[in-house]
């Protein structure tokens, strides 16, 4: 299929080939008639790709943060590799569509194949062909209302959210700052509700536009035409609300709303403008400041946007989901109109025509719509099902010495992108084949950077396909378990990312798989026991022959909002999804594997006090800490025994004293934290056919006391360690 797709690094735009998304249970396939531009925040963004690195810095503050902190963390290297693999990446553009339903997930039940939908979202309603929604981003469109009309659902939500914040009452009267698409949307809201309205606007023809949809009157904000306007409708008073749908580096739009708004009435802001608010002018006033959150609530909730999770009506009267079917509604009563804001309609294959008139002024326009050819027979994208009986495979034979190792990779997000595909690209010996993720552009992206011969969304494919010969599975956690067992039934060697399972059923199910296919060609992503500082103190430190005391301290940090990290009733813990790395860590230097598992933690389960304990009486405490100072080094060790302490700083330095005192000379790049090590024994494992590079005891025993922590948090007492296997 095709989509349009922008690298913010050069700020190429392109209408790009890429695999078709599956169609996921939980959501549809929605086959695309009509998708509108946000000549607002595309543009915005368009504009954004075009300027220098250090324009694009200072255009985005909060994320120049983020990278100075992934420096402190992770090291130069390691941060330069992402950040410009996250730039080098083809992104995409759009947010608003209608289209036709061409297939229908799992647990979908109130749409079918064939009907017509409205779309939501910058990740699921995409300048695209064909795009997956979930369930509470789309919503049916009411009988006869045309499909050019009823993609402006997403935008008209954003301002149908804005006016709901305002609070409108009947008689009022209301100043909308702004007039493009979102205030032109933003006016016929107002005048349905029965508010009177006055537009501010540079732009005669988007004055005069606003006039004819029912402002009482418009101007110029630097002009005092729009002042008298509001004196005459208020009595001197002022306006109820301001809207500002502006945007720019201006900070005349806070400005003006403070001069012409009424004491204690309604600033709301839904555009992105300078928010300088001159403290006297609103302090007088006693103005009431007011976001709107762009299509309502349930916007950036994953459980209610990704897991269908809807909010009760008696709490939240109107969601997303909610406002985009209001919004239809009033479009199909003719309540609001939105054909005169129709600028142009392009053909979906002249897009980057389209933007760059758009970004050069070329063409004026208020909205704009891509048109998508209609198709008489279409070839449905493959459906993500896990089949009930699985086909089994024998392992598969060692490799000649010649032969490349041919890898496919479940997933492309940023950790594969950055730490391992970085890696394997390089590899002499190594041939990427296939790359599988669920959203079509990830594919895309992955199979341009890295090499790969292959991009799809068809995971069957790929296990049925003989040529793989290992599978690297490097999805989020929750679907790890599930995803290793069928590569292992396949007959794959597998590579997946911490952690195995969340849950004891889950390793259970993993391990039943081994069993029944007879093929243990596992590894997990527990790549810190191949880092080489750490390596070489575990050497210096040499055998002992009494118990250790080891102690781990975590600086883990809080997460951003919003981190899928967070989604714990899917995804499990943040010590279920990380804690694995640190006890397979200290289980390797101790060379066993725990017998039991004790833990505490603070209210909420923030800090985590997690001791382990080994068969000859050593133990092992890991401190798992979110509340500690971002500046203070993520990973310290202390190994203690037979008068003896070996010290881990960060994967930066190492110290071991003894009679002898060894101190390591400090990295002067990165922290190597054993991927390229850990990559390369696997590699070697898998062309040779030899063990593992970790035994599937060991990885098993690590699982499961990773999951015992929890329940020994539940019962407040040391859990026992039996062998899974």
């Amino acid at each position: 299929m095709k989509q349009v797709v922008q690298n913010y690094k050069s700020g190429e735009l392109a209408v790009l080939d890429v695999p078709a998304p599956a169609c996921k249970p939980g959501g549809v396939l929605v086959r695309t008639a009509y998708s509108l531009i946000s000549t607002g925040t595309e543009l915005m963004k368009v504009s954004e790709a075009g300027m220098s690195m250090v324009g694009k810095a200072r255009s985005r503050p909060d994320q120049v943060a983020k990278v100075m902190q992934s420096v402190a963390t992770n090291g130069v290297p390691a941060t330069y590799r992402k950040v410009m693999g996250k730039l080098d990446s083809y992104t995409p553009l759009g947010y608003s569509l209608c289209g036709v339903v061409e297939q229908v997930g799992a647990g979908i039940d109130d749409v079918k194949v064939g009907d017509l939908v409205a779309c939501a979202g910058n990740e699921h309603a995409l300048h695209a062909e064909l795009n997956w929604v979930p369930r509470n981003l789309y919503t049916p469109v009411p009988d006869g209302l045309a499909p050019r009309h009823a993609a402006f659902g997403t935008v008209g939500s954003i301002a149908m959210q804005g006016v709901r914040q305002g609070e409108s009452r009947l008689g009022e009267v209301a100043l909308v700052i702004g007039l493009g698409l979102i205030g032109q949307l933003v006016v016929q809201l107002l005048v349905a509700s029965g508010v009177r309205v006055v537009g501010a606007d540079p732009d005669p023809a988007r004055c005069e536009l606003a006039e004819r949809l029912g402002a009482a009157a418009c101007g110029d904000p630097g002009s005092p035409a729009v002042e008298s306007a509001v004196a005459e409708l208020t009595g001197g008073h002022g306006v109820d609300q301001v809207y500002l749908a502006a945007g720019g580096g201006s900070n005349q739009p806070v400005e003006l709303a403070a001069r012409l708004c009424r004491d204690r009435g309604r600033v709301v802001d839904i555009g992105k403008c300078r928010l300088d608010l001159p403290w006297n002018a609103y302090y007088e006033k006693e103005l009431d400041v007011r976001f709107s959150r762009s299509y309502g609530p349930g916007r950036y909730d994953p459980e209610y946007e990704l897991e269908g999770r809807d909010y009760p009506i008696g709490y939240v009267r109107w969601t997303e989901r909610r406002n985009l079917a209001c919004f239809l509604d009033l479009v199909a009563r003719g309540d609001v109109d939105v054909e005169p804001l129709v600028s142009h309609v392009a053909d979906f294959d002249d897009a980057v025509e389209t933007y760059r008139s758009l970004k050069d002024g070329e063409l004026k326009a208020v909205a704009v719509l891509f048109r998508y050819p209609e198709q008489e027979t279409e070839t449905r994208a493959p459906e993500i099902t896990v089949p009930a009986t699985p086909r089994t495979a024998p392992a598969a034979p060692a490799r000649s010495g010649t032969s490349p190792v041919r890898l496919a990779f479940v997933g492309a997000g940023n950790y594969a992108a950055s730490m391992l595909l970085p890696h394997l690209a390089q590899r002499e010996g190594v041939a990427l084949q296939t790359v599988v993720t669920t959203t079509a552009l990830s594919a895309a992206n992955a199979q341009r950077k890295f090499g790969f011969a292959e991009a799809t969304t068809d995971l069957d494919a790929v296990l049925d396909d003989k040529t793989v010969d290992a599978v690297f599975v490097v999805t989020r956690h929750s679907s790890h378990a599930e995803l290793t067992r069928r590569a292992l039934l396949a007959g794959k060697a597998v590579f997946v990312e911490k952690p195995l399972a969340l849950s004891e059923e889950e390793l259970a199910g993993v391990l039943a798989a081994v069993e029944e296919s007879g093929n243990d060609r596992l590894q997990v992503g527990f790549n810190r026991r191949f880092a080489p500082l750490l390596q070489e103190a575990k050497q210096r430190f040499g055998a002992r022959s009494g118990p250790a005391s080891l102690r781990y301290l975590v600086n883990a940090g809080r997460l951003q909002h919003g981190s899928w990290y967070l989604q714990q009733g899917t995804e499990g813990s943040r010590f279920a999804g990380e804690g694995g790395h640190f006890i397979d860590t200290a289980s390797w230097l101790l060379d066993a594997d725990p017998v039991s598992v004790y833990a505490v933690a603070t209210p909420g389960n923030d800090d985590l006090q997690v001791v382990l304990r080994y068969p000859d009486g050593s133990t092992a405490t890991i401190s798992y800490v979110t509340t500690g100072a971002a500046g203070f080094p993520k990973e310290t060790l202390d190994l203690i025994a037979d008068g003896k302490v070996l010290r881990l700083d960060d994967f930066v330095r190492a110290s071991v004293h003894a009679r002898k005192r060894w101190v390591s000379s400090r990295l002067p790049k990165a922290r190597d934290k054993g991927q390229n090590a850990e990559l390369a024994s696997f590699i070697k494992a898998v062309r040779s056919g030899g063990p593992m590079p970790v035994s599937l005891d060991s990885l098993a025993a690590t699982t499961a006391a990773t999951l015992a922590v929890q329940s020994a948090l539940a019962a407040g007492a040391p859990v026992a360690l039996e062998k899974s296997r």
